[in-house]
């Protein structure tokens, strides 16, 4: 990693040049913070680009972090400042009218050792402040005028608490490549609120892995070993003005995780479990909580009237594997909701019990009003889920209140692993994975990125070696002959959970998207375009070749009464396999002058 990377913005001449020196005004049009707003909406008020105008958006400016490859963040925009983070979560304000660097921050990791391909989704703001999450561990606040560091806090070391290292299964697995142990970091954005910046960690879930020929964590193939090899999840939240830790909550349950050893999901679907199986390894396995994964990949939603947030939890460890961790394996998969002042858990909902497939509850939850078939309106949370649903709840008490039609065509759900190979559909990347769902409330809608595949679920095993017991793990792999696309999906929440529309992508979708007030969806895709679609029909008015992948949401704002669109351009995390290019640019949109 280069002592300080190299941070330039351009402004392009299909506009002109931009006054550098624009004097400061107030905000016009914030985006001031992830998802736009503690509801998680990544919804604006803004028309100022619409339906009739968007085909003339043109490029406005550029900014090139220097860093390539994994640009998943999403930019936030507070009183005329656009602050940006990148991979390896080094941090630039910018003049959001032109892209003039205001300053930066260099992140300098004290240890090499993280979960993963580098990677960040994005910074908070408040209180004159700019919070971030790091991969080493770290949470970092900066002066938001000047960039100079207010307090750094170690919240975890990745590799503490390692108790198996791959070194041990060097060579044993076929040749490929092991990784492991878990390794403990963080990638959402923060999210700030009474005082606090909260945060979740991410890693927890996988325990010695193998990786694919793809080289990827984020699906493909991934071997879940049996076995002690994870860690427990957490969310914690610190005193946003000193950096101490002020809660902490645990994603697995210490006392009675294993649950009530249920064969359907909470909504009725069946989970083809071998329960007598899983009771009679129960006693060996009593403290297998203790390594029981839990990752937590997104930000949480926030209601300041009930002082809930919202958060979806990962799958257990070990990743596809079962026997090891009998039982429901408490909290983990599923949408929990914590008081924002203590982190102590109100209600939760269990999407997948005793998980075997990488189904986490990815996604942000979305806060909504629903109107329920009897004619009341309920105050909801939404979670669109990776098994292929959007479940709405009742955000005081967990209630289920609807579930969508389903957003794929399923295969197989919820049959186990075999020696043979199960395919189920959806695979590992769900249909619904972490990027963000945009929420429209005047339509009712949500627009989702939804992933239509299949996987191979395969029970493998190793016999005994001098020094070694019999190894058993679950290899998951391509599905052959199943359908691979993406579609972007309007389906009304508010009202009825049936699709409005859905349209297919050129290339896979991984990104989250963003909906205006002018009638809009922008939807970035891993081929590099960015795409405007009309919100009521689907059907694309503008698109745009950013040169990388996209693997973040776009945002939108306004200043002196222009409106702008802003998208990170880096690749994504099947760039080496998709054939196409990485980058470091935040590119932006504005209409001509």
């Amino acid at each position: 990693m280069p002592a300080r990377p190299s941070l330039r913005s351009t402004a392009l001449p299909l506009l002109g040049l931009l006054a550098l020196a624009a004097p400061a005004r107030a905000a016009e049009g914030d985006w001031p913070a992830f998802g736009h707003d503690a509801s998680n909406a990544n919804f604006s008020p803004l028309a100022l680009i619409d339906r009739g105008n968007v085909a003339r958006l043109k490029p406005a400016w550029l900014f090139q972090t220097g860093v390539t490859g994994y640009f998943q963040a999403q930019p936030v925009m507070v009183d005329g400042t656009l602050y940006l983070s990148t991979t390896g979560n080094h941090v630039a304000a910018l003049d959001a009218r032109n892209g003039r660097v205001l300053w930066t921050y260099t992140h300098r990791p004290r240890t090499e050792k993280i979960f993963g391909p580098p990677s960040n989704r994005g910074v908070a703001v408040s209180g004159g402040r700019v919070y971030q999450a790091t991969m080493d561990g770290r949470v970092v606040a900066l002066d938001a005028r000047t960039g100079a560091v207010v307090w750094d806090h170690e919240a975890v070391r990745p590799e503490e608490g390692e108790t198996e290292t791959a070194s041990s299964l060097a060579g044993t697995l076929g040749g490929k490549p092991v990784q492991g142990s878990s390794r403990l970091g963080f990638k959402m954005p923060p999210l700030v609120a009474e005082g606090l910046v909260i945060v979740g960690v991410t890693g927890a879930g996988y325990g010695l892995h193998v990786e694919d020929e793809r080289g990827g964590l984020d699906g493909g193939a991934v071997v879940g070993i049996e076995g002690g090899y994870g860690r427990r999840g957490w969310l914690a939240a610190y005193d946003a003005a000193t950096g101490a830790e002020r809660w902490r909550w645990y994603v697995t349950k210490s006392d009675g995780w294993e649950g009530d050893f249920v064969a359907r999901t909470p909504d009725g679907v069946p989970l083809h479990r071998d329960i007598a199986a899983e009771k009679a390894a129960a006693p060996a396995h009593r403290e297998a909580w203790r390594v029981g994964g839990g990752s937590l990949w997104m930000t949480p939603a926030y209601d300041p009237e009930l002082g809930l947030i919202y958060l979806g939890t990962g799958n257990p460890a070990p990743q596809n594997f079962g026997l090891s961790r009998p039982g429901d394996n408490l909290y983990t998969m599923s949408l929990v909701a914590l008081d924002v002042r203590t982190g102590q858990l109100r209600w939760h909902y269990q999407q997948v019990p005793h998980e075997q497939w990488g189904y986490d509850v990815a996604s942000p939850p979305v806060l909504l009003d629903h109107r329920t078939g009897d004619g009341r309106t309920v105050k909801a949370v939404a979670s669109a889920s990776k098994t292929g649903w959007v479940y709405v709840h009742d955000r005081a008490t967990g209630a289920l209140l609807a579930r969508s039609e389903p957003l794929i065509t399923h295969k197989n759900l919820f049959r186990p692993p075999s020696p043979e190979g199960t395919v189920v559909s959806p695979g590992p990347l769900g249909a619904v994975s972490w990027p963000p769902t945009a929420y429209d409330a005047g339509s009712g809608r949500a627009y989702i990125q939804v992933r239509h595949g299949a996987a191979t679920y395969t029970v493998k095993s190793l016999p005994p070696a001098p020094g070694r017991p019999e190894i058993r793990y679950t290899e998951t792999g391509e599905a052959r002959g199943e359908p691979s696309y993406s579609t972007l999906t309007a389906v009304d929440i508010a009202r009825t959970g049936r699709i409005a529309w859905s349209v297919r992508s050129g290339s896979r979708l991984s990104a989250g998207t963003l909906a205006t007030a002018g009638g809009l969806v922008f939807s970035g895709e891993e081929d590099g375009h960015l795409d405007a679609h009309d919100a009521e029909t689907g059907r694309i008015l503008w698109r745009f070749q950013c040169g990388a992948g996209i693997s973040g949401p776009a945002i939108t704002y306004a200043l002196d009464g222009r409106q702008y669109v802003a998208v990170a351009a880096g690749g994504a995390s099947f760039t080496r396999a998709s054939g196409f290019g990485t980058g470091d640019a935040l590119v932006v949109f504005a209409l001509p002058d």
